[in-house]
């Protein structure tokens, strides 16, 4: 066979989908440069050596497996294929394949953490996990860790080749924070990754917000491994690269060290009699009740006060609980106008890669 090669770094290398957790994917153009530079990135942040066991959760169809398929060969390392993505099947990875690392939602942590016995294998090495998709609650990062898995909080996009930050660890800063202390500056996204400009936050003028901890704005994106643009969609290109940067539509702050941290998407802000609630705080604070497996938090329409917060939840294995009961456990640790005024159990409608469709959810608070 014939290598055709590219004439220009800039050349589109392949076709990716978005997951569609905010409405109808659009087809994000890679370009090589792009490829090549986070292949080269990711090992300097995720702290790797040569002959790495990659456990492959994150689907290949998915920003090319974050693209780890292209960065395993660069290290001698091994790709395990994880076609049954369940607890089992991780734990026996480990045990049978000596997987050293992995990456996938805040979903398969919670899946870690929740095994049963029969389920769970033993190992003797820690396991280097990058977790990314949504924010993961404290208490599921506070739980795994106890359990041999070092997690790193990543943050990207599609239109970023998946990771673009990194929530890098800081142990002179940090290390002698409790358990649940820890958690909470592990679910900060971060600061950009090697082949990345540095992240910035910015207001709906495009100037930067101030690095208090405390100002919301958009994560703005720019850097070398960002798309070249959607598929047959200009206007959305246009759209999404207004400014210079490349607009997350994810509302964040950020902190005098630099570090970013994401409140909610921009599309799930709930705004409650004026106030605005994040949904990531809400589902944050249901994480922490025993019983509860998942959870999303939407708006719901409410003629009073335009729009409260209804919960979705689901119940791990042989877990009960009542909707009165999440809302007084809430209003424990939210104050009054945050906490859920509705409580849903059910499954939860899910993308391939394990996000949360919230869309789906707002149709079914809307008729509740």
């Amino acid at each position: 066979f014939a290598w055709i090669w590219p004439e220009d770094e800039w050349e589109s290398l392949a076709l990716n989908y978005t997951s569609g957790t905010t409405g109808r994917p659009k087809g994000v153009v890679y370009h090589h440069r792009g490829a090549y530079l986070i292949t080269m990135g990711t090992p300097i942040s995720w702290r790797m050596t040569l002959y790495p066991r990659l456990l492959t959760i994150v689907p290949f169809f998915h920003c090319n497996t974050w693209c780890h398929g292209w960065m395993i060969p660069a290290l001698g390392g091994t790709l395990v294929c994880c076609r049954d993505v369940t607890a089992k099947a991780i734990y026996d990875a480990i045990a049978d394949e000596g997987v050293t690392h992995f990456g996938g939602a805040p979903i398969v942590l919670s899946a870690i953490v929740n095994a049963t016995p029969e389920d769970r294998r033993a190992f003797d090495h820690t396991v280097e996990v990058f977790t990314a998709g949504a924010p993961p609650a404290a208490a599921t990062l506070a739980a795994i860790e106890t359990m041999g898995f070092n997690v790193t909080q990543v943050y990207g996009l599609t239109e970023t080749y998946g990771h673009a930050t990194e929530c890098v660890w800081k142990e002179e800063d940090w290390g002698a924070l409790t358990q649940v202390d820890r958690a909470t500056i592990k679910a900060r996204q971060g600061v950009g990754l090697p082949n990345m400009e540095p992240i910035v936050v910015m207001d709906d003028t495009m100037a930067p917000v101030p690095m208090d901890g405390e100002t919301a704005g958009e994560i703005m994106i720019r850097g070398n491994s960002v798309m070249k643009g959607y598929y047959k969609n200009p206007r959305a290109t246009a759209e999404a690269f207004k400014g210079g940067y490349f607009h997350s539509g994810d509302i964040a702050v950020q902190h005098p060290d630099t570090y970013v941290q994401i409140t909610d998407r921009a599309k799930d802000i709930i705004i409650s009699g004026g106030e605005n609630v994040s949904s990531v705080e809400v589902e944050g604070a249901l994480m922490h009740h025993p019983a509860v497996m998942l959870c999303a938090v939407v708006a719901k329409p409410d003629a009073k006060w335009g729009e409260v917060p209804c919960a979705f939840v689901e119940l791990k294995t042989g877990a009960s609980a009542a909707e009165e009961e999440i809302i007084t456990f809430s209003r424990q640790r939210l104050a009054g106008f945050k906490t859920p005024k509705h409580v849903v159990f059910q499954e939860l409608p899910k993308t391939s890669t394990g996000k949360i469709q919230k869309f789906e959810l707002r149709k079914l608070a809307a008729e509740i």
